[in-house]
């Protein structure tokens, strides 16, 4: 979690049909920054995810559609879920197309009332979507965990998935290898979890939970750290295994329910 990371281009054709283009918002939590994708081979791409709004990632955006030729504009924009870094684009992208007197794109996200923003318009995707553009077949995948609107997006013709934050990095090769990895990962987390229950005398925050599991991690990755804790517990509680015994706080605190797991 501390390793210096390798770095990537702004600009990246990854195939015929499939651009990458950094959001410019390199971060603890953000890597070398959000991956966003233009989409298609023809004149109207598909925008994946949109960078957090950074002034520089809309003139990045804009030289990269001229670099794909004359007229290509952003005929839909696929959001993968609601975190800032996601969707902080999206004006910037909506305002200068209305000030270039272009089509507006189409902005396709999971709805989440409690966290969309009330000014956006967002047309409601379901499972197994289909989104098409000139040489692209999209097809949406729900996936729920990192937030309740996540999205997954699956380009038929490259049989490839864009993970948008269930999955961290750059272009995965091995994409089951990679998956198996993160389920032991997240399995050997719960065991963790659950070992910290078991010695503690007394009901645990999230927070505490983290100060004692993530001991010799950087404080600042903590935050984060909390959110994934949160999302392991609500797992464990459904399994069964452990208690949240303050459902009036926004994290609870929580209890093992049998010590003898």
């Amino acid at each position: 979690m501390t390793s210096v990371l390798q770095e990537i281009p702004h600009f990246t054709r990854l195939s015929e049909r499939v651009v990458r283009i950094l959001g410019l918002n390199p971060g603890h939590l953000t890597l070398q920054g959000t991956n966003t994708y233009l989409i298609g081979t023809g004149s109207s791409k598909i925008l994946l995810d949109t960078g957090e709004g950074k002034p520089e990632y809309i003139h990045l955006l804009i030289d990269s559609l001229k670099k794909l030729g004359e007229n290509v504009i952003i005929s839909d924009i696929l959001i993968s879920h609601w975190h800032f870094d996601h969707v902080g684009g999206i004006d910037n992208i909506l305002q200068y197309a209305s000030e270039n007197n272009l089509p507006s794109p189409i902005v396709h996200k999971k709805l989440d009332p409690e966290h969309d923003k009330s000014h956006h318009t967002f047309q409601q995707v379901e499972n197994n979507q289909i989104f098409k553009t000139d040489g692209a077949t999209i097809r949406s995948i729900l996936t729920p965990g990192h937030s309740e609107d996540h999205v997954a997006f699956y380009l038929e013709e490259e049989n490839a998935i864009f993970t948008g934050d269930t999955v961290l990095g750059q272009v995965v090769e091995n994409g089951t290898e990679k998956l198996e990895e993160y389920i032991t990962h997240r399995l050997k987390r719960e065991e963790e979890i659950i070992e910290v229950l078991k010695k503690s005398e007394t009901p645990l925050t999230p927070g505490q939970i983290v100060e004692i599991i993530y001991v010799k991690y950087p404080k600042h990755l903590w935050s984060a750290a909390e959110h994934g804790i949160i999302l392991h517990l609500i797992k464990l509680e459904n399994d069964g295994l452990v208690k949240n015994i303050d459902i009036e706080s926004s994290k609870g605190k929580w209890t093992i329910i049998n010590s003898k797991i």
